[in-house]
């Protein structure tokens, strides 16, 4: 394992059978042009199947695709991950809210993946958080450890501060499936069966802790574990996440994010620079077969708006 240069792979598909390699790269990854294209295939950076070849090689289905980057510049992120616990099969880190989990985009040494492979050697995630999450999550030194500790897990909750003044308690026992949205990935929950798929179910059970300056903070315990679940629910429910881009007051803070384009203005709309979310509480059987839990206090970011002001 290679830790000192990412290195992105890829399986052509139906879709780029048959087309040459500068035209696969120009029309799927449109941030380059096709002479740019070129001139990184010249240089090596791009091999097919292991070997260098000439940018009008023609693709065939299942070619092996690697790209080796020389110059994506990583933006920071915050780096400062704690371990909680460790033995010889299992890790419970606790993660900052500014932090890949795994090399995506322009990252790649700024990611949970690559601090704790450097550190502890081969490293396999057993729950995965977003970027902009903080808190709790499981990972295991070797793969049969992994597969074990995934069946493992008893127990989430998290904390979320959203707008507006939650009910005491509410079940959300329903169905995820995708937004009217102009980001695809955007998803909706709705307590009746959707008519036609895709859907997932989706349980959780929120609890609310506290309510000042027009945000709740809620505890949210999941019974299943879907993407986007406890942010997608509450933004459904009314209850906007604080600090989030999707599923927030605005989709658009998404888009202008994306764009680079947010201004002071929608900063002070979010409140807080990353999504309001934390994963609190973790609850699995290790290995050996004994019970553990693990509690990790809310941070001081999200902490800042749960007191009177």
């Amino acid at each position: 394992m290679d830790l000192s240069q990412r290195v992105i792979r890829s399986s052509i598909d139906w879709s780029g059978a048959g087309i040459t390699l500068a035209d696969y790269l120009a029309g799927r990854f449109t941030y380059r042009s096709k002479d740019e294209w070129c001139k990184r295939i010249g240089s090596g950076e791009i091999t097919l199947n292991d070997k260098i070849v000439a940018p009008e090689t023609v693709l065939a289905l299942h070619d092996k695709l690697e790209y080796r980057p020389a110059d994506i510049t990583e933006p920071p992120a915050d780096l400062d991950y704690s371990i909680v616990y460790e033995d010889d099969t299992t890790l419970v880190i606790d993660k900052p809210g500014n932090l890949c989990m795994h090399p995506a985009g322009p990252f790649f040494k700024h990611t949970l993946w690559h601090l704790l492979c450097t550190r502890f050697g081969s490293i396999h995630f057993v729950n995965r958080l977003d970027r902009e999450t903080s808190g709790l999550l499981l990972a295991a030194k070797n793969a049969a450890a992994a597969k074990k500790l995934s069946k493992s897990i008893l127990k989430k909750k998290y904390l979320v501060l959203a707008h507006g003044e939650f009910p005491q308690e509410l079940e959300a026992n329903g169905f995820l499936l995708s937004a009217n949205s102009v980001v695809r990935k955007k998803r909706r929950f709705q307590y009746e069966l959707p008519d036609t798929p895709p859907f997932e179910s989706a349980k959780t059970l929120f609890r609310k802790i506290s309510y000042s300056n027009n945000l709740s903070l809620i505890e949210a315990e999941l019974f299943t574990g879907r993407m986007h679940q406890i942010r997608a629910t509450l933004f459904s429910l009314g209850y906007p996440v604080a600090g989030d881009k999707l599923y927030g007051l605005d989709e658009n803070f998404y888009l202008k994010q994306r764009a680079d384009e947010l201004t002071e203005s929608d900063r002070k709309k979010l409140l807080l620079p990353r999504q309001a979310l934390h994963s609190a509480y973790l609850e699995f059987t290790n290995v050996s077969g004994e019970k553990l839990s693990f509690t990790s206090q809310l941070p001081d970011d999200m902490k800042f708006f749960t007191m009177e002001n």
